[in-house]
């Protein structure tokens, strides 16, 4: 009898599995990704934001305010009761209710950033997950917002990834003020949307099919096609490409100068030539993107796709509140970030991922001594597992080797009797008797030394 029952617990037992979409880490991967959000907050701080935590959950009418379409077929909606719920599918929506609700309780310009999972009901593939985390970062003015606000936006946007390791990205830069002006200037301003969105295909389709779309889906006239590519797609110093436009449209003219201002502050802000370019391609998908707008490729790896994308809007809560809240901003896709990174072997393999700096090992059956070691040492800002399982020395050893812990201390009768430690040093297997004092200030510098590593290796190759 007891033979069946346990045959039949076997037969009930549950797969374990990982939905498809979703991304679970190991423990040294969930270090090297929970690194890469501390980097972002310790550079989205020095620029003076303030975090925010809206909720995973949001009344579904609040999130489906502004959408339709695509976006609703992408939410997830739960029902409880006689509420209609749904998931956050991006940080903005909620960000724009926040605005609205607590505006009497805010202090505008608000500089806000948020680092959190957003969920998106679309098929999961290679790269692309329903569960992701979005890190994100907004101005928000009461009325009007300074153009200075978005010269700034690059400048957090280079700090970032260069906190975080990469060394070879490109923050690419337009104006849509300046492509709606100009589809005015071909009188295109009825398809203007369209026109748009497949311009900013154009890295995805080449010169030929932009072309070819243009005239056949969207009936543009060889010259307007010709005219509209050559602006999109020239070589020459776009500037130069812009002058021919002024004076033909106000919108295009407020575009221009916008971006000219833009420039001009870029290398104060602390983006060098090399990190920037001025792309009059760039449109951005979103249909609420009104003026600036960024992309920001890696260049050694442009398959990748955008990494870091954002721009300015006129009117962030418009669906909640008649106030006029224009805002600039950026997201950082990290769940997707890391993915790439990995899959290209670009996570810094130096990087301190142990749960642990020092593994405590007692040689006595008496741990008083171990545990006060221990203590004193996370006082000294050490991380500190004490070992009590009882297993052979080999393994004890052995676990502090699978988990890359850096120093194990033994303590056995002689180092107790005699107010020593000894420490051994794991990477190159080094080992020292001496005072806690001096030794526990030497893994403390080594410590110190090894967690100025970034969680992505320094330069790409």
């Amino acid at each position: 009898m007891d033979e069946n029952l346990n045959l039949e617990n076997k037969m009930n037992k549950v797969k374990p599995r990982t939905l498809s979409g979703f991304m679970e880490l190991l423990p040294p991967g969930q270090v090297s990704f929970d690194s890469m959000i501390l980097k972002l907050r310790e550079s989205f701080s020095l620029y003076g934001f303030t975090p925010l935590d809206t909720p995973l959950m949001e009344a579904a009418e609040i999130l489906l305010a502004k959408g339709g379409g695509e976006t609703e077929k992408q939410i997830y909606t739960l029902r409880k009761g006689d509420n209609d719920l749904a998931l956050r599918y991006e940080l903005t929506a909620s960000l724009a209710k926040y605005v609205a609700l607590h505006y009497n309780d805010l202090t505008f310009p608000l500089r806000r950033y948020e680092i959190g999972k957003v969920y998106r009901g679309e098929r999961a593939q290679r790269g692309r997950f329903r569960e992701f985390y979005q890190a994100d970062i907004d101005i928000i003015g009461d009325g009007s917002l300074n153009i200075m606000n978005e010269a700034e936006v690059p400048g957090v946007i280079y700090r970032c990834l260069k906190s975080l390791g990469l060394e070879s990205f490109v923050i690419r830069i337009n104006n849509r003020k300046v492509l709606s002006g100009l589809y005015e200037i071909l009188e295109l301003s009825d398809i203007a949307t369209d026109v748009m969105r497949v311009v900013d295909k154009l890295d995805k389709i080449g010169v030929e099919k932009l072309s070819k779309t243009l005239r056949e889906d969207l009936g543009l006239s060889q010259a307007q096609t010709d005219e509209l590519i050559h602006f999109v797609s020239s070589n020459d110093n776009p500037f130069d490409v812009m002058e021919k436009y002024r004076g033909k449209s106000e919108k295009f003219d407020t575009g221009f100068e916008e971006l000219a201002a833009l420039q001009k502050h870029l290398a104060g802000f602390g983006v060098p030539d090399t990190h920037f370019k001025i792309d009059l391609s760039i449109a951005r998908g979103l249909d609420y993107y009104t003026g600036t707008v960024y992309e920001t490729y890696l260049t050694d790896y442009p398959e990748v796709g955008a990494v870091c994308s954002g721009g300015r809007y006129d009117n962030l809560a418009e669906y909640y509140t008649d106030r006029k809240m224009p805002g600039v901003g950026l997201s950082i896709g990290l769940t997707r970030l890391f993915f790439v990174l990995q899959e290209q072997g670009l996570l810094n393999e130096a990087f301190l991922s142990a749960p642990a700096d020092v593994l405590v090992i007692p040689m006595t059956d008496d741990l008083t001594h171990a545990v006060k070691l221990a203590t004193s040492m996370r006082e000294m800002g050490l991380r500190v597992q004490i070992y009590t399982e009882d297993k052979k020395f080999k393994v004890k050893l052995s676990y502090a080797n699978k988990l890359g812990i850096p120093f194990v201390v033994f303590l056995g009768e002689d180092e107790i009797s005699n107010d020593l430690i000894t420490v051994k040093d794991m990477e190159n297997g080094e080992q020292t008797t001496a005072s806690y004092g001096i030794l526990t200030a030497g893994i403390c510098e080594k410590i110190k030394a090894l967690r100025k590593g970034a969680p992505i290796k320094e330069h790409l190759v």
